[in-house]
């Protein structure tokens, strides 16, 4: 019971800090939400700062399973008809996952005010992206797939237009069917592209 709690309470922290930020939140509002007193939530968190901690730890595991991480590396596609399937696929997850979509909202506004948000804002939005994708074009290299290039350069090209399209979703979720439609185009050029028939 006290871990359902717990969870309830990150569930409801990770929607009014995606909404109103860490500042523009406070433990009344957040019990509240809940059905609970303040001490309620004190019980489980010792102060917001805990709350807060504990939200980025289960974003970090959370987005490790659903979308995968340097340690959880999709496997190399065995054709360029797959690489597209796999970003589609990782693009539709992030896109649709509401629970990934508030972290990326979070991030977003925290990262200009806390050190560990900016370090996985960076690491979402660009870095970790680039090293799974790194990974993956050097092995499609390997199998004779795509012509050789820096892996490292070649990724970074790929995922910053889709991560582009990826934040337009979020500010404008009227367009999302337009961006996933341009993503599609855009892997597809870069398989004519770079792909070896």
């Amino acid at each position: 019971m006290a871990s359902d709690t717990k969870e309830r309470i990150l569930e409801a922290a990770l929607e009014l800090f995606s909404q109103n930020g860490y500042a523009g939140t406070n433990i009344r509002e957040l019990s509240a939400s809940l059905g609970l007193v303040k001490s309620g939530v004190y019980k489980h968190y010792e102060s917001k700062e805990a709350i807060w901690n504990a939200l980025l730890d289960e974003m970090i595991a959370y987005y490790g399973e659903h979308f995968g991480s340097p340690d959880h590396l999709p496997p190399v596609p065995d054709s360029l008809e797959a690489l597209t399937q796999l970003t589609m696929q990782m693009v539709n997850i992030t896109v649709h996952d509401e629970k990934i979509i508030m972290t990326r909202k979070v991030l977003t506004l925290e990262q200009f005010r806390d050190d560990r948000a900016r370090a996985l804002a960076t690491k979402h939005f660009l870095t970790g992206l680039t090293e799974m994708f790194t990974h993956i074009f050097a092995g499609m290299m390997d199998k004779g797939l795509i012509r050789r290039d820096d892996p490292a350069m070649l990724a970074f090209a790929y995922t910053t237009p889709i991560s582009a399209l990826i934040h337009l979703c979020d500010r404008e979720p009227e367009k999302t069917g337009e961006a996933i439609t341009r993503v599609e185009a855009f892997c597809r050029h870069f398989v004519r592209t770079y792909g070896i028939s």
